[in-house]
């Protein structure tokens, strides 16, 4: 990167959980599901649950109030919010304007996306295009979602989500080490592997399925993303990833060359957050001191669709 070229850095990171744990071994009764089996296979043994009155935008605005503190920015700074969410609060209005009433900003453009388990990362790359193209400074991008309205805690793929929200600054920099580059892809033979219904329905997931389009999209955006840098699997410092089990995780790391170490994982105590995983992953790498400046951050996602995507990121 040269000095002249505008490229963008995260400024601020900020979460939001619910308080309520839920672990395995309630759910062995509630669900029949094998604790052991969720512990091992899957990697999770918790995850935080939202009570009925807790709601997407709730978590949304404060994970975002703690980027935008986290930022040292005020809220006058902000020029556009992004939220990507496959649970939002309602049809309308969007889940990105509830949460800039609840925030109290006005006057600046807010809208959803929606890739579901990708949406996170989606939007970190359209924000990026706002902010390098010199339209916006700051964009505030959210992923929130709150699974727990949508899973049928009888069934015991119950045992797969948890509620949570992620939020970052996505700020402009003309600093010549800062980096951001993206893939993105769509599978549209596997729509029906993982699916909400309309209405008051509960998700519907093929397991099998969703993990063979996961590790094969995956590895592939991974390695076209590496390629195209000029850089190879060892130039990763961390990789902070979609968690949806940590057996697919370490078959991407086995087919992208990535060390498996390197991956920070929150879904042992958090399960998968589907739009949230990767910032709140985020904020817990940079909280146990895993981001330094000038490392090499790799992105990497999977989600209903199938919809995957990878970016990378020189931490400034």
């Amino acid at each position: 990167m040269n000095g002249t070229q505008r490229e963008v850095r995260i400024a601020g990171i900020g979460i939001a959980l619910p308080e309520r744990v839920v672990t395995n071994e309630e759910l062995a009764i509630t669900a029949g599901v094998n604790p052991s089996w969720a512990t091992e296979k899957l990697g999770i043994s918790g995850r935080r649950i939202c009570g009925p009155s807790e709601h997407t935008s709730d978590l949304a605005a404060t994970s975002a109030r703690n980027a935008i503190d986290d930022s040292g920015l005020s809220d006058d700074d902000i020029d556009l919010v992004i939220v990507a969410t496959a649970t939002p609060d309602r049809r309308a209005p969007s889940t990105a304007c509830l949460t800039l009433n609840k925030l109290g900003i006005d006057g600046v453009p807010a809208f959803d996306l929606s890739a579901v388990c990708s949406g996170f990362l989606f939007a970190m790359v359209t924000a990026s295009q706002f902010v390098k193209s010199g339209m916006y400074e700051n964009v505030l991008v959210i992923g929130a979602d709150t699974f727990s309205k949508v899973t049928d805690w009888t069934r015991r793929d119950c045992v797969y989500f948890g509620d949570g929200s992620g939020a970052v600054v996505v700020q402009a920099t003309w600093d010549s080490g800062a980096k951001f580059d993206a893939l993105m892809s769509t599978g549209v033979e596997g729509v029906e592997n993982f699916t909400i219904p309309t209405g008051q329905g509960y998700f519907e997931m093929a397991g099998g399925p969703v993990f063979e389009s996961a590790s094969t999209m995956v590895p592939k955006l991974i390695g076209s993303l590496l390629e195209r840098s000029g850089l190879c699997p060892d130039d990763v410092d961390s990789v902070i990833p979609h968690q949806p089990s940590v057996h697919l995780l370490r078959r991407i790391a086995e087919l992208s060359g990535l060390d498996f170490g390197k991956f920070h994982l929150s879904m042992d105590r958090l399960a998968n957050t589907a739009g949230a995983t990767i910032p709140i992953a985020l904020w817990e790498a940079r909280q146990a001191g895993r981001l330094k400046v000038g490392d090499l951050i790799l992105f990497a996602s999977a989600g209903a669709g199938m919809t995957a995507g990878a970016a990378l990121m020189r931490w400034s």
